[in-house]
């Protein structure tokens, strides 16, 4: 398995533990798709749950670029262009905003 695969195996295992044990209000415990959390969701995470969060939106963004390479200081500046757009986007698909901080 390659590293970047792993990682995204990892995280995806994080937030579903993560969602398992502390889920969002107004959800049941079903399956979720990701174009069911708005940036609201992610941010009314706090601490690791919300950094399990958008770690795993990257992931599936790693993932989907067929690539195995990512930079860590690329990721930290869109983790921040990701959190201050959600904060003045509250309602915007947490996918959604990813995909236009990524662009």
């Amino acid at each position: 398995m390659t590293a970047a695969r792993t990682i995204i195996t990892a995280t995806a295992f994080l937030i579903a533990a993560a969602f398992a044990a502390n889920p969002l209000s107004a959800q049941d415990a079903g399956e979720r798709s990701t174009d069911q959390y708005a940036c609201k969701d992610v941010m009314r995470e706090s601490g690791s749950n919300r950094d399990v969060a958008i770690a795993f939106v990257h992931g599936i963004f790693v993932g989907k670029s067929g690539g195995t390479k990512f930079n860590i200081e690329t990721l930290k500046k869109q983790t921040d262009a990701f959190i201050d757009r959600c904060l003045e986007n509250p309602s915007e698909k947490a996918m959604d905003a990813m995909a236009k901080v990524k662009q």
